[in-house]
């Protein structure tokens, strides 16, 4: 299996109003390094993974509209614990949606997997991988 992974970052304000998260109850700030990795089982006829400017660009247009947000304010997060996993599966949706309407090109569109990785910290991070589907 091939893959090619791309990578940005995003700075978020949230809370997680839930006894079970202790202290993380409360606002607070969170910067994610978010890492997506494509896969596939051959090459493409140009010897790639995925177009690899596309991916990036994709990748930032799925996270800046969070950036420097308060996801607890944002509409679709209403109601929702926006936890690191939980955040790794919006981002998700958002690639492969991406993926199959074409934006990361043709070849985007015959891609076996994603991965959605999201860290914390250089200690802590939480991922979802899932395959591509039309």
């Amino acid at each position: 299996m091939f893959s090619v992974e791309v990578r940005n970052r995003i700075m978020i304000a949230h809370s997680l109003p839930d006894p079970f998260f202790g202290p993380a109850q409360n606002l607070h700030g969170a910067t994610f390094v978010v890492d997506v990795a494509f896969f596939r089982e051959k090459l493409t006829a140009h010897n790639v993974v995925v177009d690899i400017g596309a991916a990036l660009d994709v990748l930032g247009k799925t996270l800046e509209p969070l950036a420097y947000q308060n996801l607890d304010v944002l509409p679709h997060f209403k109601g929702k614990l926006t936890t690191t996993e939980f955040l790794c599966k919006y981002v998700f949706d958002r690639m492969a949606a991406a993926a199959l309407s074409g934006a990361l090109g043709d070849d985007g569109k015959t891609l076996s997997r994603i991965r959605v990785t999201l860290s914390e910290t250089d200690l802590a991070r939480a991922s979802y991988e899932g395959p591509i589907s039309g």
